[in-house]
């Protein structure tokens, strides 16, 4: 009989936080562990899916500049992405929510993907392949609980459950769990409440009970944790006002051009591939970002681990206090309609504004105006990047503040060792 496994993986746990989780803390031995440059959920996840550096696996950050078509996409869940042996191909896994779930060699899955109408309108849903029929068991998965303004435990909920009904069901030989729930209210406040930690706690509770009840060992990983940052950087902004930074004025107002630009900036919370067309230019640019109040470090990919052709010719790293916004107009009135709205996809970088809600009474409005099958646009995000108070993608000062692994025996200080755990143990 084969053995059996489950991940956890609780997005923003940190040794300092497992105090307020006790099911999770009670799966095993506890270490901190380091993760790649950025430490950022893709190229974490990247990393400790197949135990090497971005450098080889490609997975540069959450979104990069793809060079062939000149455009930049964030948030892209082929699992072709990923140069390099997986570990959960050589078993029967079932992969809930963890990213790159397209094209996987998952037996069961599930994976958040809407329905894009042909005039633009976009029906909320997810893929299942678990053959449990996940939205008539349990509902709706509720997508408005997994990002945006009203991002919070109802997701976790809705993915902690249907893990512990194909684990019941299916009986994997792996299972992979993905619960976001820390990553929200901890971008947006600069304390970690404890009940933060409660909730997510108690959703992984039901996913152990089922390891628990199909024989399977617990492992829990996080990405990253993430750390107080009140200071917006608009690198765009700098690369712009220097000649740098090319835009076209529309109808739907300013839109990045990265084919015009001779330097852009990719930004992923704290850190940004700054992308430099013309190589004699390069150290120029350099050092005007590394004037840039906030900006701690400019490097060459290669000094980090990040020397692979998605990246960009320069990595720009913030200060511990600061993070990387992707603005690039210079007058908020000439923003890109999109940047008002929740657009993971054609925004030219990561937005935790999209965290923040300007008015409830225009979204109200805006509900109404699609239930009567009027156009709209859901404007509802603030342009005002001082709002956001945390952040993340640099490595950890302190230990107690980095990402975190649970699990028997000795569990690995390092993501690139985690496929040999996971063989260990299965």
């Amino acid at each position: 009989m084969s053995k059996k496994l489950c991940i956890i993986n609780v997005v923003g746990l940190t040794p300092r936080l497992l105090a307020n989780a006790p099911r999770l803390a009670s799966v095993g031995a506890a270490r901190p562990w380091t993760s790649p440059v950025p430490a950022v959920t893709c190229t974490s996840q990247a990393t400790m899916l197949t135990g090497t550096a971005p450098r080889d696996h490609g997975i540069v950050g959450n979104g990069w500049l793809y060079p062939d078509t000149q455009e930049v996409r964030f948030w892209q869940q082929a699992r072709s992405l990923i140069n390099g042996d997986i570990f959960y191909d050589r078993y029967e896994t079932a992969k809930m929510f963890w990213w790159f779930n397209q094209a996987t060699t998952a037996k069961y899955g599930a994976t958040p993907k809407p329905h894009y109408g042909c005039d633009g309108s976009k029906v909320f849903d997810v893929l299942d392949w678990t053959g449990c029929d996940l939205t008539r068991q349990l509902g709706p998965f509720p997508f408005f609980a997994f990002w945006g303004p009203g991002a919070g435990i109802d997701a976790s909920n809705w993915i902690a459950d249907a893990t512990a009904l194909v684990m019941r069901t299916k009986q994997p030989q792996l299972t992979m769990c993905y619960l976001p729930h820390l990553d929200y209210d901890f971008q947006r406040l600069t304390e970690h409440d404890p009940a933060r930690v409660a909730e997510v706690d108690a959703a992984a509770g039901r996913v152990i009970d089922a390891a628990e009840a199909i024989g399977a060992e617990v492992v829990v990983v996080s990405e990253y944790g993430l750390t107080p940052a009140n200071r917006p950087v608009h690198l765009n902004r700098v690369l712009r006002n220097n000649g740098h930074v090319k835009v076209r004025s529309g109808p739907f107002g300013e839109v990045l051009m990265p084919t015009d630009c001779d330097a852009f900036a990719v930004a992923d919370h704290q850190v940004a591939h700054i992308y430099v067309r013309d190589a004699n230019q390069i150290d120029s640019v350099a050092t005007l970002l590394q004037q840039t109040p906030g900006v701690a470090r400019v490097v060459r990919p290669a000094e980090i681990g990040l020397d692979h052709p998605r990246s960009g010719q320069l990595i720009a790293l913030s200060d511990a206090d600061a993070w990387f916004t992707y603005y690039y107009w210079l007058d908020d009135d000439n923003a890109p309609d999109f940047a008002r709205t929740v657009d993971i996809h054609r925004k030219p970088g990561y937005d935790p504004c999209e965290l923040f809600m300007t008015s409830k009474l225009r979204a109200g409005a805006r509900l109404l105006q699609k239930k009567l099958g009027m156009r709209y646009k859901m404007d509802v995000i603030p342009l005002d990047a001082t709002l956001v108070r945390g952040s993340h993608g640099l490595l950890a000062s302190d230990p107690q503040d980095g990402p975190i692994v649970i699990g028997p025996t000795e569990p690995p200080s390092d993501m690139v060792d985690f496929p040999d755990y996971v063989h260990s143990l299965l």
